[in-house]
């Protein structure tokens, strides 16, 4: 996760980054979240989301459009370049 705060940082004029953390205790997560986003990213403890987008496990990726419209998504990681790739790609959808 450290590679999705460096680019929280350098979109952040641009799009608005939120971790959703879930199955996890409160005390345990905002400890990890602490340790991999530091104030680069907000973030929220909601197992409601899972069901919500469909994500069965950590890590996922979900990226809204301004109108809340899920544009693109996918599970596991990807490198660098291609979740800047996908970034783009959706701030040229967005406006």
């Amino acid at each position: 996760m450290p590679v999705v705060a460096q680019i929280a940082e350098d979109y952040s004029d641009q799009v608005v980054f939120l971790a959703v953390a879930g199955r996890a205790g409160f005390d345990e997560t905002a400890a990890r979240a602490e340790e991999l986003f530091g104030d680069r990213l907000m973030w929220g403890l909601d197992d409601s989301i899972w069901e919500l987008y469909g994500i069965p496990y950590q890590p996922a990726t979900v990226l809204l459009a301004g109108n809340d419209v899920a544009v693109d998504a996918w599970p596991g990681a990807l490198d660098e370049a291609e979740i800047r790739q996908r970034i783009d790609a959706l701030i040229a959808v967005s406006g």
